[in-house]
C-alpha cells in the first residue's frame, strides 16, 4: 500500500526538526566552546541532504493532495524554526486522515519547466561576474558576459512566440530544453573569456525557447477573472528559483568549480526533458498547430505597458546581478552571502505569490500593482548602495522582494487582458524578448558606464522611479 504523501512529509519533518535540534544544540556548542567544527561540518552537510529532502515532500503533497498554498509556506517555514517541525506535525496528523491523495496533474511538469528556466538564471547571478574576472575578463567584458545571456535570449524568445502558435507550445518546451541541457554541459569547455562568451550566446539562445512556450500554455488554461491571482501562483515558482537559485550558486562555487555547478543544474534539466516526454499534449495544444498563422498583434496601451514592465523589471534584475556580488565583495563578504541575499527577495514575494494574500492582484487593477511594484524596486535600489551591514542589506532586498511581487502578477496580468488565446505565444515571445533586453541594459549599461557600488545603485532606481511617474499617468483604475 502507497504511504500517504502527507505521512511522508511528517517522517521528513521529523527527521528536518532532529537534525536541527542536532545542529543546534550539541554541534555548535561543540564548535564554539570546545572548538570542534569538524561536527558541525558533518552535521551541517547532513542537516542540509535532509531539508532538501523535506522540500520535495513539500512539494510532492502540494502536487498530490493540492492543499492551499499557505500550507506549502508553514511547512516551508517550520524548517527554520526550532521545535517548528514538531509542532507542524500534530496538525499534519490531522490533515493526514482528513484528505485523500489527488490524481497526478501533468500540469506539474510545466510548472516544474518554469522553475528550471528562472532556477538556471538566477544560480548564475552570484557567480558569472567573478568568474568571468578568474578567467582574466576585463571589467567591461564581465558586463557583457553577464549580458550576453539575456540579449541571445531576446532572439530565443522571439523564435519561440513565433512557433509556439504555429507547432504548439509541447514542441517548442522539448527543443528548448534539449538545447539547454546541451548548453549548460559545454561550460566545461571553458578555458578563456572568449570561449565564455560564445557559450554564453548559445545559452542564452537555447533558454529563451522555453519561457514564451510554457507561460502563454498557462495563461490559456486560466479562467479570465483568475490572471492576476493565476500569474502570481505561476510567479511563486520564479520566486522559488529565486530562493534556491542565488543560494545553491553561490554555497556551490565555494564547493566546486562554476562549470560544475552549471552541470549539476543541466543534470536537472535532463530529468525535467525525460518527464516531458510523459506530457501528452492536451486539445488546447493541438488546436495551436491549426489556428490561422495570420493572426494581428494589436499594441494597445495595456500591452506596451505589459512590455516596458518586463523591460524595467528585468532592468532592476540585470543591474543586480552586475553590482551585488561586486559591492557584497567589497564589503568584505563572500560569493555566499550575495546568493543568500538574492534569496531573500524570493522568499518575501513567494510568501506574497502563494498565500491568501495574492488574491489582491485580482482586486487591484494591472496597472496600479505595477506603479506600487516599480517604486518599491526603485526605492530598494537607492537604499541597498546605502546599506553597509547584515541586517540593512536583508531588510532592502525584503523590501525589493514585496517590488518584485507586484510587479511580476502586473505584467502578466496586463498581457493576457490585451491579447486573445490565439496569439499569446507571439506575445509572450515578445514579452520575454524585453525582459531579456532589460537584463542586457541593466548589466550592460552600469559596465559601459563603469557605474558600481552606490554610483550603480542610484542610477537604477532613478531610472525605475522616472518610469514609475509614467507608469501613474497611464494607469487604470479597477473598475
Amino acid at each position: 500500500m502507497q504511504a500517504h504523501p502527507i505521512r511522508i512529509l511528517r517522517i521528513m519533518g521529523i527527521l528536518d526538526g532532529l537534525s536541527l535540534l542536532v545542529l543546534l544544540c550539541i554541534s555548535m556548542p561543540l564548535k564554539y566552546i570546545w572548538d570542534h567544527p569538524q561536527f558541525v561540518t558533518i552535521n551541517g552537510a547532513l542537516h542540509g541532504g535532509i531539508f532538501i529532502l523535506y522540500c520535495l515532500a513539500i512539494l510532492y503533497v502540494q502536487i498530490r493532495i493540492q492543499w492551499r498554498g499557505h500550507w506549502t509556506f508553514l511547512s516551508f517555514l517550520a524548517a527554520f524554526i526550532p521545535l517548528g517541525n514538531f509542532a507542524l506535525d500534530r496538525q499534519l496528523k490531522k490533515m493526514e486522515h482528513t484528505t485523500t491523495t489527488q490524481p497526478f496533474q501533468k500540469i506539474w511538469i510545466v510548472y516544474g519547466i518554469i522553475f528550471f528556466s528562472f532556477f538556471d538564471l538566477f544560480v548564475q547571478l552570484p557567480v558569472m561576474s567573478t568568474y568571468a574576472l578568474s578567467l582574466g575578463a576585463s571589467t567591461f567584458v564581465v558586463g557583457i558576459v553577464v549580458g550576453l545571456y539575456s540579449f541571445t535570449n531576446t532572439f530565443g524568445n522571439i523564435f519561440s512566440g513565433i512557433f509556439t502558435d504555429k507547432i504548439g507550445a509541447y514542441k517548442m518546451l522539448m527543443l528548448g530544453l534539449l538545447l539547454s541541457v546541451a548548453s549548460l554541459f559545454s561550460y566545461q569547455f571553458i578555458e578563456d573569456p572568449t570561449m565564455l562568451l560564445i557559450v554564453r550566446s548559445l545559452h542564452g539562445f537555447s533558454s529563451g525557447f522555453i519561457t514564451p512556450a510554457a507561460f502563454a500554455l498557462l495563461a490559456n488554461l486560466r479562467r479570465e477573472d483568475t490572471q492576476g491571482s493565476g500569474s502570481a501562483f505561476t510567479g511563486a515558482f520564479v520566486g522559488l528559483a529565486a530562493i534556491i537559485g542565488p543560494a545553491t550558486g553561490g554555497i556551490l562555487a565555494t564547493k566546486m568549480s562554476v562549470p560544475n555547478v552549471l552541470s549539476i543544474v543541466g543534470g536537472i534539466g535532463a530529468l525535467l526533458l525525460i518527464a516531458l516526454l510523459f506530457l501528452q499534449r492536451t486539445k488546447q495544444q493541438r488546436s495551436q498547430n491549426v489556428m490561422k498563422e495570420r493572426v494581428p498583434l494589436i499594441w494597445s496601451k495595456k500591452l506596451v505597458q505589459s512590455y516596458v514592465g518586463a523591460f524595467f523589471l528585468m532592468f532592476s534584475q540585470g543591474s543586480l546581478a552586475y553590482l551585488l556580488p561586486i559591492y557584497v565583495q567589497e564589503l568584505g563578504y563572500t560569493s555566499r552571502m550575495s546568493g543568500t541575499l538574492l534569496s531573500m527577495f524570493g522568499i518575501v514575494a513567494v510568501i506574497i505569490f502563494i498565500t491568501p494574500l495574492n488574491r489582491i492582484f485580482d482586486y487591484l487593477s494591472a496597472s496600479t500593482s505595477l506603479f506600487i511594484g516599480i517604486v518599491l524596486l526603485g526605492v530598494s535600489q537607492i537604499l541597498l548602495g546605502e546599506a553597509t551591514t547584515t541586517i540593512p542589506l536583508y531588510g532592502v532586498l525584503s523590501l525589493y522582494g514585496i517590488g518584485f511581487s507586484f510587479t511580476f502578477p502586473a505584467i502578466n496580468k496586463l498581457l493576457a487582458e490585451a491579447t486573445e488565446k490565439e496569439i499569446r505565444g507571439k506575445a509572450y515571445g515578445y514579452f520575454y524578448a524585453f525582459f531579456s533586453i532589460g537584463t542586457v541594459a541593466g548589466s550592460f549599461v552600469l559596465g559601459s558606464l563603469d557605474l558600481i557600488n552606490q554610483p550603480g545603485f542610484l542610477f537604477t532606481g532613478v531610472s525605475l522611479l522616472a518610469f514609475s511617474i509614467v507608469v501613474f499617468f497611464l494607469r487604470e483604475r479597477k473598475g
